[in-house]
């Protein structure tokens, strides 16, 4: 690893040393206008240990991207990491970690019921033929399980 600093905040991250399940604050960026925005690495799998399969991460994306917009109208994006181990979830004017918790509390327990992946065709999906709800409410019941672990980045 190198000791020069990464442009990436993730790349700065010492993945051998973190502990999942987690979720941790990875940075913030400030507009002009003063509006904040809150990036958060929701961890999923182990690094370089575990990873999702792809059908259970996509719908796993889509069931948070819409049913987390239930609980708040602050969530910007939430997003797949390339890795396959976890999630950014970016949200607007919105610090409050324990709250990002419950959040992510809420919307997993949602998923857990949900009957359909949402935008799951091929109008509004570009790869509609890659999902499973079974693998995704697999991993939102397993992180669930695991909820007391999420402020533990460390090992």
């Amino acid at each position: 690893m190198s000791d020069k600093e990464m442009n990436v905040e993730s790349f700065n991250l010492d993945h051998t040393k973190v502990k999942a399940p987690y979720v941790r604050l990875a940075g913030i960026k400030t507009g002009e206008q003063g509006d904040a925005i809150h990036k958060y690495d929701l961890r999923i799998c182990q690094p370089n240990k575990a990873h999702m399969e792809m059908p259970a991460l996509h719908s796993l994306e889509h069931l948070m991207a819409e049913l987390s917009r239930n609980h708040t109208d602050k969530v910007l994006d939430i997003s797949p990491m390339g890795c396959q181990t976890g999630f950014y979830v970016s949200l607007i004017n919105h610090d409050d970690y324990d709250d990002v918790l419950d959040l992510l509390d809420k919307t997993l327990n949602d998923v857990l019921i949900a009957t359909e992946v949402p935008a799951c065709n091929e109008m509004q999906c570009g790869w509609a033929a890659s999902h499973s709800l079974e693998g995704a409410q697999a991993l939102a019941r397993d992180l669930l399980a695991k909820r007391n672990e999420w402020n533990q980045v460390f090992a």
